[in-house]
């Protein structure tokens, strides 16, 4: 990429501290490897220069808008103190100081809220579930509202969103959705929604018009099915060789066409002496040894699923992350944070800022 400003080192204070010259020269190295077109032959390594070299172009391209922001607001100072006693110009510079000066402080929060995306998942895709709960129909319209709410808010920040599983509600709605949202930090963005939201409304479904109360719970995995790529390293193979055993006469092999594989770094064992050619049980037991691999690293991702998702909780009262009440007034308070928006529709249309900024910078918890 381009030199920006802010990468040498006679540049702004903030050049030194987050030593920006040595990641740019990290992020060319980065660049001549994956222009290299032997990399993809190790999916997993070129998946994971990939990673690192988007990291590190953002994080550069971030420093060098800060270093034209704060250009721009001295800019602006200069003129304002070369317009003299001439008001107008004045006027019209400090128009200008304000919106850069808004325009610096909106990046400055951006990178606060990226700071605090570091957790072990967080630059990773996400998959998440939405399930109707208590509430009938009621909560069926919601978890369909909820999931609107979503696909707005991916749409607003450029995130990719698709639908993979979708059960429809008996009248309306959904009893339950599951989708994809790829993007960068998408995981570490949406775990501030994981828990059950409650809808306060006057029913559409009730012919009385009564307030109603429903519930929908939105559960989430960070999307880690590539790392379960298993490749197959003959150098962590010892292999033995023995004369296969039987009953005797003919049927007894006077070589040592049976093949024993260990795969040293986590000692699963695969024998095979059903051929009589060693080559033929060595490819036998590589396939075998293969699929134990390949299923070692499935439970293993089963298990770091369910301790990510964490303990189920019932989808009723009491349990609530996050309530939105339409009637009688109009906002969403989180209870973990209280952090409140006094404009339910706009939330609902996908403005969730705030709310998972507020939930972020406490922490998480």
């Amino acid at each position: 990429m381009p030199s920006s400003p802010g990468y040498a080192s006679g540049s702004r204070s903030c050049g030194g501290i987050f030593d920006l010259v040595a990641k740019q020269a990290r992020l060319e190295e980065l660049q001549r490897a994956a222009g290299d077109p032997a990399l993809w032959e190790d999916r997993e390594k070129a998946e994971r220069i990939l990673r690192e070299q988007r990291e590190l172009e953002r994080t550069l391209s971030a420093f060098g808008e800060f270093d034209r922001l704060l250009a721009d607001v001295d800019d602006t100072h200069e003129l304002i103190a070369l317009a003299g006693d001439e008001v107008q110009d004045k006027v019209a510079g400090l128009v200008e100081l304000e919106a850069a000066q808004a325009k610096l402080r909106e990046r400055i929060e951006e990178a606060e809220l990226a700071r605090m995306l570091s957790g072990e998942h967080d630059a990773l895709d996400a998959i998440v579930s939405i399930n109707a709960g208590a509430g009938g129909t009621d909560s069926q319209d919601w978890a369909e509202m909820l999931l609107r709410m979503y696909l707005r808010w991916c749409e607003r920040h450029g995130f990719a969103a698709e639908i993979i599983d979708i059960q429809p509600g008996e009248e309306a709605g959904v009893k339950g959705v599951t989708f994809t949202v790829k993007g960068q930090n998408a995981y570490g963005f949406l775990r501030s929604e994981i828990g059950i939201h409650r809808l306060v409304r006057i029913s559409p479904f009730d012919a009385n018009k009564r307030r109603q109360t429903a519930f929908a719970a939105l559960s989430m995995v960070p999307d880690i099915g590539d790392e379960i790529v298993v490749d197959l390293d003959e150098k962590d193979l010892r292999v033995d060789t023995y004369r296969a055993g039987g009953a005797g006469g003919q049927h007894v092999n006077k070589t040592d066409s049976a093949v024993r594989l260990t795969h040293l770094p986590t000692g699963i064992v695969v024998q095979c002496q059903s051929e009589r050619s060693q080559h033929k049980n060595k490819a036998f037991a590589m396939k075998v040894m293969r699929a134990k691999l390949y299923e070692k690293a499935r439970l293993e991702h089963e298990a770091e699923v369910e301790r990510v998702a964490g303990e189920k909780k019932k989808i009723d009262f009491g349990m609530q992350i996050r309530s939105y009440t339409l009637h009688p007034s109009q906002r969403v308070k989180d209870h973990r944070t209280d952090f409140e928006v006094h404009n339910a529709a706009a939330v609902l249309d996908g403005d969730l800022d705030g709310l998972i900024r507020a939930y972020l910078l406490k922490g998480g918890e």
